[in-house]
């Protein structure tokens, strides 16, 4: 058997569009990206505390409002401004 030699199509290699080089998003995602995660952290920071130092004693300070309502909308506001980082377009 005779080795044949198979000719490739270069026209069809030409005319396909080359892959961008480049970060994923722009420099405005990654900013919004890094304000979102601030405020995640920041809510998380806001939950912590309020235990008690003697496994004994029952501390209501667990149960602030700070703990209870602002700390969870805090994070829910990060993860939103994470989505909207996501979702938005740079060039525009």
């Amino acid at each position: 058997m005779k080795n044949k030699k198979l000719k490739s199509n270069n026209t069809a290699e030409k005319n396909t569009p080359q892959p961008q080089q480049g970060f994923v998003f722009g420099k405005k995602n990654y900013v919004f990206m890094f304000i979102g995660l601030a405020v995640i952290a920041l809510g998380f920071i806001l939950m912590s505390g309020g235990g008690s130092d003697d496994p004994n004693v029952f501390n209501e300070a667990i149960f602030s409002t700070r703990r209870i309502h602002i700390a969870p909308m805090v994070v829910m506001l990060g993860f939103a401004i994470e989505v909207y980082a996501i979702l938005l377009n740079p060039n525009s």
